[in-house]
């Protein structure tokens, strides 16, 4: 497959995007859990970072906290689903998390994705995946990578042949009648 020129894209594309995700604590209204958990975003960052978590915000028991050292490598193998979920009504982001064993610890994500299939993978493997909105920047570089990486086809029904009509190797018609 040749490689698309995009119209105003002077850059290469860069393999992979380094990114950080926002995670939310708040009192739980569960009567078994102390806290609940949620995913707000994610954000796009520049350089390579450790993995660490950090509060950067702390109000009336609410806490977030800023994931960093998370990396986004899209591959061209899911450029069907990531196409897919580009051109879904509400395109998302998917945070895979390792779920702690006790309640009040924080789910630690480990993966970003814009693949249904990769996510669905996980989720039947009872993983904790939280779903939330793609930044423009992370938008943009998966829809060049998208356009430069992969052709929709249109899905066809194939033709059914008339078993009635089939012939032996020799080219004698086959009688299907009792």
């Amino acid at each position: 497959m040749e490689k698309l020129e995009l119209e105003d894209f002077d850059q290469e594309l860069p393999e992979r995007l380094n990114l950080a995700v926002l995670m939310e604590k708040k009192p739980s209204t569960h009567p078994w859990a102390q806290f609940s958990y949620e995913a707000l975003g994610v954000v796009v960052r520049g350089a390579q970072e450790e993995s660490s978590v950090a509060r950067v915000y702390q109000n009336d028991g609410v806490e977030h906290f800023l994931v960093t050292g998370m990396v986004l490598q899209l591959h061209p193998d899911e450029c069907e689903s990531y196409y897919h979920n580009l051109m879904s009504p509400e395109p998302g982001c998917f945070i895979v998390a390792d779920q702690p064993d006790d309640s009040a610890d924080m789910p630690l994500p480990y993966l970003v994705s814009l693949s249904f299939d990769e996510v669905h993978a996980y989720l039947e493997g009872d993983e904790q995946v939280y779903s939330v909105a793609i930044p423009s920047e992370l938008y943009q570089w998966a829809e060049a990578y998208v356009l430069t990486n992969y052709v929709a086809l249109k899905k066809t029904k194939r033709k059914l042949k008339n078993w009635h009509q089939t012939e032996r190797p020799g080219g004698k018609p086959v009688d299907h009648q009792p």
